[in-house]
């Protein structure tokens, strides 16, 4: 899908008022990022990220209407000074017909990518739970490569299965904690959610719930 098609799929549904905007790109976070950043210029706050379709491909990103004064002048003046955003026009913070931010709005967009990369990692990120069904799986595939192949080589194939594993999980814990630490540097506030994984938020906002952006 183009860039245009993605604005402009965007900006309709914030032109219908909608409590809860969904974007989701086909690629990166920074593409996700890019959007998420004009949805909050039309008065819209970031609520999660996940990945989502085939083969997780699609990054997707929800957004919950802010229903704060601050927002609603924030909507005006940005509807104002871009009257034809979706339909060729000028987009708030991006370049014409790009997804590359504007200087102004690079800052904005990046805190935007932690947000979304912290919350889609949750995914790759084993709580103990995983980790011992991951190693379990391990041990049953060494088992199974008993049949055909020698001990050494069964043990050898499962052993090095289970060190990828092991690489990859520490990878992935490490990688979040410097994006929390960055979100914490940007004025951030770590909490947990209803599931019990950890969450960032603007200092003021609750975790969204499903019809109050604001409600927990």
């Amino acid at each position: 899908m183009s860039v245009e098609r993605h604005i402009a799929g965007m900006l309709q549904q914030i032109a219908r008022q909608q409590d809860i905007v969904e974007i989701a790109p086909q690629g990166s976070p920074s593409k996700a990022a890019a959007l998420a950043h004009v949805a909050e210029q039309y008065g819209y706050t970031y609520g999660v990220a996940y990945r989502t379709g085939f083969k997780n491909s699609l990054v997707q990103v929800r957004m919950y209407r802010d229903p704060r004064h601050g927002a609603r002048v924030r909507e005006a003046a940005t509807i104002t000074a871009h009257p034809q955003a979706g339909n060729g026009g000028t987009v708030p913070g991006l370049g014409q017909g790009s997804l590359k931010p504007l200087p102004e709005a690079v800052g904005a967009v990046a805190v935007l990518k932690d947000l979304i990369t912290f919350d889609v990692m949750a995914m790759y990120v084993a709580d103990r739970r995983q980790k011992v069904m991951c190693y379990l799986a391990c041990a049953v595939l060494t088992v199974l490569m008993l049949i055909d192949k020698s001990p050494v080589e069964a043990l050898a194939s499962g052993g090095l299965v289970a060190l990828l594993l092991t690489v990859a999980f520490k990878v992935g814990v490490i990688r979040r904690a410097k994006i929390a630490q960055r979100l914490t540097a940007a004025g951030f506030l770590a909490v947990r959610d209803g599931r019990g994984g950890q969450r960032f938020l603007r200092p003021g906002q609750q975790v969204p719930g499903h019809a109050n952006p604001f409600a927990a």
